[in-house]
């Protein structure tokens, strides 16, 4: 197999390193870059990977960088093609993700400031959280184009979405069709008129109530793993969505995916950063993709499009 490009990952927490290995075991790229702040970490971690490398049958090597506040460190980067910002802290049992708002502002600057330094040419993919503040902190820090810079955020609700209804209709998970917009958060948007299991609409297989149980799960998926696990939050699902995202991006492949994408008319909404479905590409996202939506579904992608902008209006002076 011909390998080639770099991609970085900031951040190697759990949720950046298994991001790492979910790459490097893709076995498409000549190095995925780990950094991280906390000394040894990252070349530690990457050391692990690598020498996983004879067991899994991969190539791809790891390159672990320390990094420095002053932005030492962060020439390991130059060159990257794809850059995933995984850096901030975690949720915490009974913290909501806008709580991390302004001390993960802080953090992502700086990286995303770093980022247009080194690695100039590159898609960001952002997972921070707040998400959809983090995406459009990340866009105004790097000065990048918008449409090389987005968010991982429907992909893994999405996926949460689909488990709950395979494991409530005891079906396999491929057998089931989900989709959700909007906010990483509260105003999260479960679009039910998409939703199909082998083919059949899951309006006709579920009950109503039963439907919104799951999209009120759906909505807490990452509060309900923060608090089982009571310290640290999800990077199992997390990390194959941001690994997918990756790949999708860098083999050009056109998969219309749902991503915290900017918005400029589409759904009757512009100017913000926003869960939608768009086509990927070498160069990020090539198109947002208007799907049909319900009345009812619209009217809740536009409300949560007014609360997402608020908040995105306030990380400007973050």
């Amino acid at each position: 197999m011909a390998r080639s490009g770099k991609v970085a990952v900031i951040g190697a927490g759990f949720y950046g390193s298994t991001t790492a290995q979910r790459l490097a075991e893709y076995d498409l790229f000549d190095a995925v870059v780990l950094t991280d702040i906390i000394e040894g970490r990252p070349e530690g971690l990457a050391l692990d990977i690598n020498q996983s490398r004879p067991v899994e049958g991969f190539e791809t090597k790891v390159v672990g960088m320390t990094t420095g506040r002053d932005g030492s460190g962060y020439e390991a980067i130059a060159g990257s093609d794809i850059v995933v910002i995984t850096a901030g802290l975690p949720r915490k049992p009974g913290m909501s993700r806008m709580d991390l708002l302004e001390v993960n502002a802080r953090i992502v600057r700086q990286v995303a400031e770093n980022v247009a330094r080194h690695a100039p040419d590159a898609v960001v993919i952002v997972v921070s959280n707040p998400l959809d503040e983090m995406t459009a902190l990340a866009q105004l820090a790097t000065g990048f184009p918008r449409h090389r810079v987005m968010g991982q955020a429907g992909m893994l609700d999405t996926a949460r979405f689909t488990n709950f209804v395979a494991d409530e209709l005891a079906v396999p998970v491929s057998s089931v069709r989900t989709l959700t917009l909007g906010s990483h958060g509260d105003t999260m948007v479960p679009v039910p008129s998409a939703c199909t299991v082998d083919g059949k609409p899951l309006t006709e297989l579920l009950p109503a109530e039963k439907i919104d149980e799951l999209i009120t799960r759906t909505r807490n998926g990452g509060a309900e793993v923060v608090a089982l696990l009571k310290t640290g939050s999800a990077y199992y699902a997390p990390s194959a969505a941001a690994a997918r995202m990756v790949r999708e991006v860098y083999t050009d492949s056109g998969a219309v995916q749902p991503i915290c994408a900017w918005v400029d008319g589409e759904f009757g909404i512009s100017g913000v950063y926003l869960g939608v479905t768009a086509e990927l590409g070498r160069d990020g996202v090539r198109r947002v993709i208007e799907i049909p939506l319900a009345d009812t579904e619209l009217a809740e992608l536009h409300k949560a499009a007014e609360a997402v902008r608020a908040k995105q209006a306030d990380i400007q002076h973050l």
